[in-house]
């Protein structure tokens, strides 16, 4: 595996099949600075302390229906939007870790072929418009809901790796909150919609909704964040369909992308689109290479 750090003075990488990351300082806690389903938990995983970030305060519990209970569809196999349930209205809960966080309040990413149990957990197959060899797994900090820094995977377009490691350490500095970031897998696309979805990620070897088109996820080239709290909203379709409440953009709480924050300003910097600046619908969680 390649191992990936940001300075500022951009993306490098070293060779290497072993070792430590290389990292880019950003101040620990107490110091100065700075498109979903049902978790997957793997071996190990821990939960982190539920605590509001700086203070004591509990965060909200986690629902134990969350991702576990599919929605009413129609005959073509859609659901209805919802009304958002009390508990998901402002939606902070802490990050189940799937992967060792990092114990120096550093931020570290990692850049590797896919391969192994990361394709296998994967969308991939042969009838995708990637091939395997031209795309990348990736291990990435980020901020968790909890005020605890975390480990998430993705896999990208080997084109685009520089690009988003980028993004992330900035979001990283910035302590930006994300709930979960995994590897969608083919049982979650196959499944009946539940409505209730927060896994930030990158491919997904999927159609565009509403098209028979492959996604800009099916290529490696797109990015959903938080995508619960930040849904695709076009006319009275919401996706995911519980986060009606999330439609309202007036009422900004934690996690929410608008325009011009530094979520929308880390993915200009490297000249990607936004979805939230799209006329004929809004998709506030999708960032794409092409703008598509």
């Amino acid at each position: 595996m390649l191992v990936a750090a940001c300075s500022s003075s951009g993306l490098s990488t070293a060779p290497g099949t072993s070792g430590a990351p290389i990292t880019a300082t950003v101040p620990g806690p107490g110091q100065s600075g700075g498109v979903g389903g049902s978790a997957t938990t793997l071996p190990g995983a821990a939960t982190a302390p539920e605590q509001t970030p700086g203070t004591n305060a509990p965060l909200p519990t986690r629902p134990p229906w969350l991702g576990q209970r599919t929605l009413p569809t129609d005959s073509d196999g859609d659901a209805p939007p919802q009304t958002t349930p009390p508990e998901l209205a402002d939606r902070r809960f802490a990050t189940v870790d799937l992967l060792a966080p990092p114990t120096d309040g550093q931020f570290q990413a990692t850049v590797g072929p896919l391969e192994g149990d990361p394709l296998r957990r994967s969308t991939w197959s042969e009838g995708c418009p990637v091939e395997v060899v031209d795309l990348r797994y990736l291990t990435l900090g980020f901020w968790g809901f909890d005020g605890l820094p975390h480990t998430g995977e993705m896999i990208v377009n080997v084109g685009v790796t520089d690009d988003v490691v980028a993004v992330f350490q900035t979001l990283f500095e910035a302590r930006y909150p994300i709930e979960e970031m995994r590897i969608t897998t083919q049982a979650e696309v196959d499944a009946p919609p539940i409505g209730d979805g927060n896994n930030t990620s990158a491919f997904v070897c999927r159609a565009a909704v509403g098209s028979s088109r492959f996604s800009e996820h099916a290529y490696g080239l797109a990015v959903d964040i938080n995508p619960f709290i930040n849904p695709y909203v076009k006319g009275d379709v919401v996706l995911p369909e519980l986060a009606t409440v999330y439609a309202d953009r007036e009422n900004v709480r934690p996690g929410m992308i608008v325009d011009d924050d530094e979520v929308v300003a880390a993915f200009d910097a490297v000249g990607w689109g936004w979805g939230g600046r799209w006329r004929s619908l809004k998709d506030y969680q999708h960032f794409a290479l092409n703008d598509r």
